[in-house]
C-alpha cells in the first residue's frame, strides 16, 4: 500500500463463535498486504480474535440476535480497528490482572492482556444505550512480527 492511501472494512456477524475466524483472516490480509510479516500479521489477528470473542461472549452474553460490528481502517502504516457489542457493558479495571499470581491459573481476563500486548493502543467506550466499543491501533511501519513489550 503506497504512503497516503487507505482502506476501510467494515463487517456486521451475528454472536456465533465460528465467526470469530472470520473477522481475523480480514485483520491478516490487512496487514500482510500492508507489508507486514507473517508473525507480525498473526499478532494483530490475534488481537482481533480476542476482541471479537470478548464481544461475544461477554458483551453480547452469546445472544446470536445481537450483533458484532467490526471496522478496519487503515491509513497509509496505521491500522485502527474497532470492535462493538450491543451488550450492557463493563468496567476494564474489574477484569483481573492475568499476570498476578492468584490468577494465573484463571482463564479470564487474558484478552485483554493480549490486545494490549499485540497492539499499541487499546481504548473502549460505553453507549448510553448499550453497546462497548473497542478500538486497537497498530503502526504496521513498526511492526518486525514482535509483540510489543509493556
Amino acid at each position: 500500500m503506497e504512503r497516503g492511501e487507505s482502506e476501510r472494512i467494515e463487517i456486521t456477524i451475528s454472536s456465533r463463535f465460528e465467526n470469530i475466524e472470520l473477522v481475523q483472516v480480514i485483520a491478516e490480509h490487512l496487514c500482510e498486504n500492508a507489508g507486514v510479516d507473517e508473525d507480525g500479521s498473526h499478532w494483530v489477528g490475534m488481537a482481533v480474535r480476542e476482541a471479537v470473542a470478548n464481544a461475544i461472549k461477554h458483551g453480547n452474553k452469546l445472544d446470536i440476535r445481537k450483533k458484532v460490528n467490526a471496522t478496519f481502517d487503515l491509513r497509509g502504516s496505521e491500522l485502527e480497528i474497532t470492535v462493538s457489542d450491543e451488550g450492557a457493558g463493563f468496567d476494564p479495571a474489574n477484569v483481573s490482572d492475568p499476570l498476578n499470581p492468584q490468577n494465573l491459573m484463571k482463564t479470564s481476563g487474558r484478552g485483554i492482556f493480549y490486545m494490549k500486548t499485540f497492539m499499541d493502543r487499546v481504548d473502549y467506550s460505553f453507549h448510553p444505550n448499550g453497546g462497548t466499543s473497542l478500538v486497537m491501533t497498530k503502526n504496521l511501519a513498526a511492526q518486525q512480527g514482535i509483540a510489543k513489550s509493556s
